[in-house]
């Protein structure tokens, strides 16, 4: 976090070069080498179909080039990236629902099928079975319950981040997280019935 000293000293600087001490400001280059593959995720599991996914996710590195020049060094670049796949999502999803309204028919993600080659043929069924509950589980939420279930939950982010990225405040995020978990509990409840009722 940049500390009131280092921020003071940024504002009376003349030049407006780097301040000293301060940690260097990321490349794009970085950025995107280290990001891609957890913006591509994370834009998958807001509910992206697969066709769309690179074209969100390009998106997304065009603002994040555009607004790299605002980032405050010392910030947290997860945080700050993740607000952003938000923001776009949620702008591809308004658009989509404007343009065509029917597209939004479940997909299937390559990333939750079975790879025969590292499990038995069970193992990998009954994985691939709880991928696909899982995402469908994800398509049901809303679109505020589904950022915050898949950043706390899949992400492994804090309240404190959740809410930076959301642009919520940290009780919003644990009461939209408590809601999501009930949900999901109860989503897992009702397909253990389904299935002990299939043995039957």
């Amino acid at each position: 976090m940049l500390s009131f000293r280092s921020l003071k000293a940024s504002v009376m600087s003349i030049g407006g070069g780097p301040v000293p001490g301060a940690p260097p400001a990321p490349t794009f280059d970085e950025l995107y080498e280290s990001y891609v593959d957890f913006v591509w995720r994370s834009v998958r599991r807001l509910g992206v179909n697969e066709g769309a996914v690179d074209d969100v996710v390009q998106q997304v590195f065009l603002v994040v080039y555009r607004r790299l020049p605002e980032f405050t060094p010392g910030g947290s670049v997860r945080t700050w990236i993740f607000g952003i796949a938000v923001r776009v999502v949620r702008e591809h999803r308004r658009s989509l629902r404007r343009k065509s309204p029917h597209a939004f028919a479940p997909q299937t993600d390559p990333e939750m099928l079975a790879d025969e080659r590292q499990k038995g043929a069970d193992e990998s069924t009954a994985l691939a079975e709880a991928a696909r509950l899982v995402q469908a589980w994800l398509d049901e939420l809303d679109e505020d319950k589904r950022e915050v279930f898949v950043l706390a939950e899949l992400e492994q982010m804090t309240a404190q981040e959740i809410a930076e990225a959301t642009g919520t405040n940290a009780s919003t995020v644990y009461s939209r997280l408590r809601a999501a978990r009930a949900d999901f509990e109860k989503a897992a409840e009702r397909y253990r019935r389904r299935d002990e009722w299939r043995l039957r």
